[in-house]
C-alpha cells in the first residue's frame, strides 16, 4: 500500500509539473503574440502616416508633413480635419446654384460618425465682418441662398472652426489662415484637404497632413479610416510603446 501510495504521489507531482510547464509555455506564447500584435499595429499606423504624407503632390514622404516650429511640444492623440470650401466640398454651377460635390456629403457623415471634428479654411471678402463668426454667418447666407442640394449643407458640423481672412493680406495662399486654424486645434494633429496642389503644398509646409482632392487615380478624399488611425499615432515628443 505504501509503495502504491508513493507511486501515485510521484505520478501526481509529475503531472502537476507538466501542467505548470504547459501553462508557462502558453503564457509565454500569449505574451509573445500580444507583443507582436502591438508591434504590427504601430507599424501599420506608421505606414499609414507615411502613405498619407505622400498625398501632397510633388513632395517626398520625408518632407510632405514637416514639423513646424512649436510642434515639439504637441503630444495630442486627436485630429482635426480642415477643408477648403469651393470645389472641395461644394460646386457652383454655371447657373450659380450650389450643391455638394459627389461624395462630399457622405464623407462628412463618415467623419461625423467617428466624432472627428471638421473645419473650413476658406477665402471670403474681409468686408463681410470684423470677426470669423461674422464672416462665417455671411458665408452661410451666400451659400444657402443658392443651395440646390437635396439636403442642407452641414454647417453644424463645422461649429466655430471656420477661418476666413481678416484682411486681403491674409487671403490664401498666405499662411495666416492655416496658422490660426492650427493654433485653434491645440495639441491635435491637423489635416487639410483642398482641390489645388498649391494649397495642399502650403498646408503641408505648415505642419498639416495635406491632401489634394479629386485627383485621377486617387480616392476623392483622404480615407476616413486613415484619418482615424492618425489620432492614435504619437505626435511631437510622445513616446512609442515599449517593444518598438
Amino acid at each position: 500500500m505504501k509503495q502504491t501510495s508513493a507511486k501515485s504521489t510521484g505520478l501526481k507531482n509529475t503531472a502537476l509539473k507538466d501542467m505548470a510547464s504547459k501553462n508557462t509555455a502558453v503564457k509565454r506564447t500569449v505574451t509573445a503574440k500580444e507583443t507582436s500584435a502591438r508591434r504590427v499595429t504601430w507599424r501599420v499606423l506608421l505606414a499609414l502616416s507615411g502613405m498619407a504624407a505622400l498625398a501632397v503632390p510633388g513632395a517626398g514622404a520625408a518632407e510632405a508633413a514637416p514639423r513646424a516650429a512649436g510642434d515639439e511640444g504637441r503630444a495630442g492623440r486627436c485630429v482635426v480635419v480642415y477643408f477648403d470650401l469651393g470645389e472641395t466640398l461644394v460646386h457652383t454651377a454655371e447657373d450659380k446654384s450650389v450643391r455638394y460635390l459627389p461624395g462630399a456629403a457622405a464623407y462628412l457623415r463618415a467623419l461625423r460618425a467617428r466624432h472627428i471634428p471638421v473645419g473650413l479654411i476658406t477665402n471670403v471678402p474681409p468686408s463681410w465682418g470684423s470677426t470669423d463668426a461674422e464672416r462665417a454667418a455671411e458665408l452661410k447666407k451666400v451659400i444657402d441662398k443658392d443651395w440646390a442640394g437635396a439636403s442642407p449643407f452641414a454647417w453644424s458640423d463645422f461649429g466655430d472652426r471656420i477661418f476666413t481672412p481678416r484682411t486681403e493680406a491674409e487671403r490664401k495662399p498666405a499662411p495666416a489662415l492655416w496658422k490660426r486654424a492650427k493654433k485653434a486645434a491645440g495639441s491635435c494633429r491637423v489635416v487639410y484637404q483642398a482641390e489645388t496642389a498649391e494649397e495642399a503644398q502650403v498646408g503641408g509646409s505648415l505642419g498639416y497632413l495635406a491632401y489634394q482632392v479629386a485627383r485621377p487615380g486617387w480616392p476623392p478624399y483622404l480615407p476616413v479610416r486613415l484619418i482615424a488611425a492618425l489620432s492614435h499615432l504619437p505626435y511631437g515628443n510622445t513616446a512609442l510603446p515599449k517593444g518598438r
